[in-house]
């Protein structure tokens, strides 16, 4: 028998696909947010699509749905990162009503929908889809503009924008 079976191996859960963060992982990540949350505010302008990938992987990866919703002002400068809900491993409620509610006590101009699947896959559902939808009525009504809805996967990110949902 190997000397690094199964039990003894640290990432062995890992290996498998799921597995619990350490004390330690939870304070790095945490940590690396609160860093990144400093560097948006200084730095308000998301210059570039790639800036937005990565802001939105670090922000809502977690091992519940997350959703967040990135309120921007004319010039697309960050006014605020709000998380709107926090759900199960695979499901979180989003209430179009409060997306835009919101984005009005804001005073912001357009926004980006945000969120991530636990499982890995960043594919949307049917159901992220319709409430994508339900997003960008209200937001038409009101002059908003919705830029994008990001799904935050495990290393990959998929834009509704992109795969023309929006």
């Amino acid at each position: 028998m190997s000397q690094f079976s199964e039990q003894t191996t640290p990432f062995a859960s890992r290996r498998s696909g799921s597995f619990e963060l350490t004390a330690q992982e939870q304070a790095t990540i945490f940590a690396a947010r609160e860093i990144l949350s400093r560097h948006i505010n200084r730095n308000p302008v998301l210059t570039s699509w790639q800036a937005v990938i990565d802001y939105c992987a670090i922000a809502v990866r977690g091992e519940v749905e997350r959703f967040h919703v990135l309120y921007l002002d004319r010039k697309n400068r960050l006014i605020s990162d709000e998380r709107l809900g926090v759900g199960t491993v695979d499901h979180v409620p989003v209430y179009p009503r409060e997306v835009v509610r919101r984005a009005l006590d804001l005073n912001a101009s357009a926004l980006i929908l945000v969120h991530n699947h636990p499982s890995g896959d960043p594919e949307p559902s049917e159901a992220d889809i319709a409430m994508t939808k339900e997003v960008q009525k209200a937001c038409d009504v009101l002059g908003l503009a919705l830029h994008d809805h990001i799904i935050v996967g495990a290393g990959r990110e998929v834009s509704l924008r992109s795969r023309g949902d929006i």
